[in-house]
């Protein structure tokens, strides 16, 4: 059977192609924290190789004649919310079939039964990684030190955490011979930061303090560009496609390396289009286009993850102002922002001075979903390209935008009453708007961060084989604190960067403009600035 790309679950090698765990966790102070007996956090954004990383580990230390080790996720234990008893049960099982799996032990099952017996559950955790660590089923004489890898920590909440966190700090002191010589806790974020709320004693507990030794924090990255073009060679090798150098050079533009977005614009072009199934047929560029369209529509589990951390206040206090173009976080904590990192929808800007979605795709879905709504509406209103198109087959930018500034005049008020991101409001508006028009043929591009103080659009038009119609769209918000004419200068000299690198042929100055004192007729204007510049005012 040909090998495919992975977009599910843990690593297969023998059926997926595949980089080398080990080789994305600097395997080599891990294993020197191990041979130091130290306990530590590896934590990474969902589905970015966390699981797959650990079971290689599980393969080869257990390989080898210095170690044990066994691999136990206990997220089944979430349901437990904050009931310890029921909490520890389910550990207890996961540890049950980890201790099989891994080592081939099945003692731990008396242990299980003894501890149902006496209905005593609170310290589950401890004894069980206490017996597997004086036992070992295969040289019981001289049990080898084990190591414990503990996935989905951050699964767990309030009391049922403080407790799995409180047991192995208790046992810490008897590793290695009474207790395991690592344990290594993985999850989506590093413990320290956890905030946990406390049922049973009404307090807030930090993670660090439940747990304080913890030596290091392990996170596992993105793949570099040279690692998805390894990927994607493997697909080569294996059945003689090609990904063409524009379809490469797409791929890290809209992925930046998370490796499920990788691997799931692989599949859906060399699956899920049944044309390109036939190998012979080349990966292009308009290919990889396609399939990235075809993966922001699709609502996949994964970008439906995303979407669901929009709503929690530490998220929004991040992506608000980034979505606003705002040049500062303002009161956002830096708890919030490592949160962002950690959960991978932010990334540090190539200047180091700010935050950026971490990725084109993430800036295109994330828009989308907070205007779902609007952009229905507006295909309600409109139809498809029947009345923005010129005669020759290229979009009348004047023609829509005039319409915007109508539609906003008119229905911005109760539209931006409901938005949870209110602060980004008229970026939001103006990009759904144009979103569900252009989406009729065309593509809109987004660059947005903070301490960029606009949001960047770029749309580009297929008018037939040759040329293809550029335009940018520079959104810039005037706030109080604004000075009309330096705003104004400096968006001019923003759009004419802007449309220089991307070669467009026009460019598009909007700016909104806050004021609540003045009038509508103020406020909405257009201005040409040159034969390729226009000012628009809303």
């Amino acid at each position: 059977m040909e090998k495919f790309f992975n977009n599910a679950g843990p690593q297969q090698p023998e059926n997926h192609y595949t980089l080398d765990p080990l080789r994305r966790i600097d395997f080599a102070s891990l294993d020197n924290l191990i041979d130091q007996q130290r306990y530590f956090i590896m934590h990474a954004p969902r589905q970015s190789g966390k699981t797959s990383a650990m079971l290689a580990l599980v393969k080869h230390y257990n390989a080898g004649t210095q170690y044990r080790c066994i691999y136990a996720n206990i997220e089944s234990a979430q349901a437990a919310r904050e009931n310890v008893d029921a909490a520890m049960r389910s550990i207890a099982n996961s540890l049950v079939i980890a201790a099989e799996d891994g080592l081939g032990d099945s003692s731990l099952k008396q242990i299980q039964r003894e501890l149902a017996s006496q209905g005593q559950w609170d310290d589950a955790l401890r004894i069980m990684l206490r017996h597997l660590s004086l036992h070992d089923a295969k040289q019981p004489d001289n049990p080898r030190p084990l190591i414990a890898l503990i996935d989905e920590i951050d699964a767990l909440i309030g009391d049922s955490l403080l407790s799995v966190l409180r047991q192995i700090r208790a046992g810490y002191a008897d590793r290695p011979h009474a207790f395991p010589q690592t344990v290594v806790l993985c999850g989506v974020r590093d413990v320290r930061d956890y905030r946990i709320h406390s049922s049973a004693t009404k307090e807030i507990v930090s993670g660090g303090s439940a747990f304080n030794i913890k030596s290091e924090s392990i996170r596992i990255g993105n793949f570099s560009q040279a690692e998805v073009n390894e990927l994607y060679d493997q697909h080569t090798a294996e059945c003689g496609q090609v990904f063409d150098p524009e379809a490469r050079a797409l791929a890290w533009e809209y992925t930046k390396g998370q490796p499920w977005l990788v691997n799931e614009l692989a599949y859906e072009i060399t699956w899920r289009m049944k044309e390109m199934r036939e190998r012979s047929r080349p990966i292009t560029g308009e290919i990889m286009r396609e399939a990235k369209e075809r993966l922001v529509l699709s609502r996949a589990v994964h970008l439906d993850q995303l979407i669901d951390k929009l709503q929690e206040p530490r998220v929004y206090n991040i992506i608000a102002p980034l979505l606003a173009g705002d040049d500062e976080l303002n009161d956002a904590k830096p708890d919030d922002k490592e949160y962002c990192l950690d959960l991978g929808l932010v990334t540090k800007a190539g200047d180091g001075k700010g935050l950026e979605l971490a990725n084109a795709i993430y800036r295109e879905v994330i828009p989308r979903e907070l205007t779902d709504i609007a952009q229905t509406s507006f295909a309600s209103t409109h139809e498809p390209q029947a009345w923005y198109k010129k005669s020759d087959g290229t979009i009348d930018m004047p023609k829509l935008l005039t319409a915007f500034q109508q539609f906003y005049r008119e229905h911005s008020e109760s539209w931006l009453k409901g938005m949870q991101y209110r602060e980004a409001g008229p970026q939001l508006l103006l990009q759904a708007y144009l979103q569900r028009i252009i989406n009729g043929g065309g593509r809109i591009e987004r660059e947005y961060g903070l301490g960029r103080g606009r949001t960047d659009l770029y749309i580009t038009w297929p008018i037939g084989p040759e040329p293809t119609q550029r335009e940018v769209v520079e959104i810039k918000v005037k706030r109080a604190k604004h000075s009309a004419e330096t705003l104004l200068q400096k968006g001019v000299e923003q759009t004419r960067n802007y449309m220089q690198r991307c070669g467009a042929t026009h460019g598009h100055l909007v700016i909104f403009d806050t004021d609540p004192v003045k009038s509508w007729d103020e406020k909405v204007g257009t201005q040409v600035l040159a034969a390729d510049l226009t000012l628009w005012r809303v």
